[in-house]
């Protein structure tokens, strides 16, 4: 599953306010794809978070996002605005 479809899937699956352990036994095994790395479940994620009880679907997935790791994040350093990087060379100022 793709880590922006979880808040339907905590809405559908779950009714809040719900427990960490009920969300881990619910839906904990639900593997989430990483594009940058090793695929993880709902509960890898879930237990690096030390709240207890979360009060909606919106709460629960700002949570999740808090804690996935550098695989979910996509291209590291990426700027779209013309460097690579924090030691790209030639950062100028730029007009068009």
């Amino acid at each position: 599953m793709r880590l922006p479809e979880t808040r339907d899937l905590f809405a559908r699956k779950l009714q809040f306010p719900v427990t960490r352990a009920l969300v881990l036994e619910t839906v904990g095994d639900t593997e989430l794809h990483a594009p940058g790395g090793e695929n993880k479940t709902i509960s890898d994620v879930i237990e690096r978070c030390e709240t207890e009880e979360f009060d909606s679907a919106d709460d629960l997935y700002d949570s999740m996002m808090t804690f996935v790791g550098d695989e979910f994040i996509g291209r590291k350093y990426y700027d779209d605005r013309g460097g690579i990087g924090p030691s790209h060379e030639g950062d100028g100022e730029v007009n068009f």
